[in-house]
């Protein structure tokens, strides 16, 4: 590319996700919970989830989320400097997930790291890769891809109501590459909140506790949550941190067209909606078909959004993940102004 870098900005070129074809409903996550389909529903807004295949892992998720996108930027893997993968559900502790990615991908110059920021996670990771992005846009290789992907179905007790009832398997991803200076991502807030740390997390498994068979007996190889505690936390801190954003960017709640956030839980999400004053905005949930796929989530919801053909040139998208750590991850950017005539980008 010959355009001068200053006069570009990392932009979403192109956009993928993958389902696993495992469609689990209500009624069988109800039976093992010990509720009601009705229950689940009233208490979530979710209606089913996909668990991934046994032959299935994190990697393969991402893999096919991130082809979907590439073909939908048309741009080839070779062209690919970062490959990032946001995830709290690695293949295995290491190498990193985003390593199998990127070989599998066949991204032969591109560099690979994972990003925990647990729900939050893909937001950190888009953020992340722009600023890594941007001093590179006027080369030969402008181009990366950001994966969320999470296999929840493999670290829940599918006993435990408070968990089981919520969370499922998906993959999303996006090719960030070179945009016209206007469009792109306009602006992002990133926040982290270690003093709450223990309202999300999984015990045992790490340095501190490892896994043995005292652990696995007593379940703390399994996903817990202090589910009101994370609802107050959400309430209180989500809406802040988007009203800190839109006034850093300089932009009225008025002027947001769409807003994407993680599918956490759609009743949490319907009750703390009215606080975000996002009046104007049209709202993208998926949680009632996907539940919450942690990282995945919001690229899931974006591709669905996308694909729907919900945005136009030049509309203001605003993103917003939060989860574990505790942590959360806002972003605004203006759909379009792409600089290379990609088959698959559409308005």
């Amino acid at each position: 590319m010959t355009t001068e870098p200053g006069k570009l900005t990392p932009g979403i070129l192109g956009t993928g996700s993958y389902l696993p074809a495992g469609v689990v409903p209500n009624s069988v996550v109800a039976a093992r919970a010990g509720v009601t389909s009705e229950w689940i529903e009233r208490k979530t807004g979710i209606h089913e989830r996909r668990y991934a295949a046994e032959c299935e892992a994190t990697s393969d998720l991402a893999v096919a989320a991130a082809q979907a996108a590439l073909e939908d930027a048309g741009i080839t893997p070779d062209l690919l400097g970062w490959v990032l993968v946001a995830t709290s559900t690695p293949d295995h502790p290491q190498p990193a997930t985003a390593s199998l990615v990127q070989y599998r991908l066949g991204a032969v110059h591109a560099a690979a790291f994972d990003i925990n920021a647990v729900c939050s996670g893909f937001i950190f990771a888009l953020v992340t890769a722009a600023r890594l992005l941007a001093p590179d846009l006027g080369t030969e290789r402008p181009y990366g891809v950001v994966i969320g992907a999470d296999l929840y179905s493999r670290i829940i007790d599918r006993k435990d109501r408070r968990t089981a009832v919520l969370f499922g398997d998906g993959a999303g991803a996006v090719v960030l590459g070179p945009v016209r200076q206007g469009y792109g991502i306009i602006g992002s807030d990133l926040a982290s909140y270690g003093q709450h740390h223990e309202m999300i997390g999984i015990e045992a498994g790490g340095s501190r506790v490892p896994a043995s068979e005292k652990t696995v007996a007593s379940g703390q190889h399994f996903f817990r949550m202090q589910g009101r505690a994370v609802r107050e936390f959400v309430e209180a801190e989500l809406p802040a941190a988007v009203r800190r954003l839109l006034a850093d960017c300089g932009i009225d709640v008025s002027e947001v067209d769409h807003f994407v956030p993680h599918q956490a839980n759609g009743a949490m999400l319907r009750d703390v909606l009215p606080y975000l004053e996002l009046t104007r905005a049209r709202t993208h949930l998926t949680v009632a078909e996907h539940s919450n796929t942690g990282a995945g989530s919001v690229p899931l919801a974006l591709d669905t959004a996308r694909r729907g053909g919900a945005f136009s040139d030049g509309d203001t998208l605003l993103l917003a993940g939060f989860g574990g750590g505790m942590s959360i991850g806002t972003a605004l950017l203006r759909w379009g102004g792409s600089t290379v005539p990609a088959p698959g980008l559409r308005p």
